[in-house]
């Protein structure tokens, strides 16, 4: 069983060219997929993160 890469918020703006804030915004909106872990860390699951890109290439949003 292949476990799902979990991305720093960092990362995901990088990859996304967006900021840090959005990326947050974004996952309490629920417009990225992700895990608050215990004490307080977000990370974003590398599958919502394609997926947002996949959509930006095609205009699907």
């Amino acid at each position: 069983m292949q476990r799902e890469r979990l991305l720093r918020p960092r990362e995901v703006a990088h990859r996304l060219g967006i900021s840090r804030s959005s990326v947050y915004r974004w996952f309490w909106e629920g417009k990225l997929r992700g895990v608050k872990l215990l004490g307080g860390p977000v990370r974003i699951l590398e599958s919502s993160v394609k997926l947002q890109l996949s959509e930006a290439d095609f205009g699907l949003d």
